[in-house]
């Protein structure tokens, strides 16, 4: 049990640094050098969330609660893949062949697979909560296809790649935050009011972000969008 508990404050730790790093990144300068190296602190923060959260599953499947392992290894496998591929847009974004490959493929496949089965989970157990969180992976291989349509004719691609990767990545730190905090500030809530309010409250904020980021980076200039149309079209 100690070695639990240590596992537990160590994935905490993890995740302060995480949303701290993340808020910072944020309102620095985007591609200046402290946005990179604040970014490059957030990404390592969490991987230290990920790799701390593996032994949670274990200790959950453990004490025969499989439903909430299941949904934690979703959540940790969706916002792996999105740590990937925050840090894959930004280093291939000269390369964008290189980013929508095989792999790229295969791990967006991989989360839209494992979210149909969250979401015929929650209808099993009749949770919404599994339900929503599990189109997730749905709404996700589907934008991958549209990013990849998209991407031929937008000389920005990386940047809404990158950008959507880190609004998921946030939504995974608040609602670990949130959880926590909200239920040690207001104790006397209903526990499924707090739930509630931890996990929907930032995937509400991440679809405003969405919006406010796609408006302000997401339209392709429209001379930019054709010389790069151009030079997408083969030769011949």
């Amino acid at each position: 049990m100690e070695s639990y508990r240590f596992i537990v404050y160590l994935h905490i730790a993890f995740g302060i640094v995480a949303l701290a790093t993340f808020w910072t990144a944020a309102f620095l300068r985007k591609g200046s050098p402290r946005h990179r190296a604040v970014g490059k602190i957030y990404l390592l923060a969490m991987i230290g969330v990920l790799g701390s959260g593996v032994p949670l599953v274990l200790t959950m499947i453990g004490l025969g609660k499989p439903i909430p392992a299941l949904f934690l290894t979703f959540l940790l496998l969706i916002t792996g893949n999105a740590c990937w591929f925050a840090w894959r847009a930004v280093r291939y974004k000269a390369q964008r062949e290189r980013y929508f490959d095989a792999t790229f493929w295969l791990m967006a496949s991989i989360v839209l697979v494992a979210g149909l089965g969250i979401v015929g989970l929650g209808v099993q157990v009749n949770s919404m909560l599994l339900q929503v969180f599990g189109m997730l992976g749905v709404v996700g291989f589907i934008d991958a296809v549209m990013s990849q349509r998209r991407s031929a004719s937008h000389p920005r691609w990386w940047l809404k790649e990158h950008y959507g990767a880190m609004i998921g990545n946030g939504v995974a730190t608040h609602i670990a935050f949130f959880s926590i905090g909200l239920r040690n500030a207001f104790p006397g809530l209903d526990p499924g009011l707090v739930q509630n309010l931890a996990w929907f409250t930032p995937l509400l904020g991440a679809v405003a972000a969405g919006i406010w980021l796609s408006r302000r980076y997401g339209r392709p200039n429209p001379a930019t969008s054709r010389i790069a149309s151009l030079q997408a079209r083969p030769a011949g």
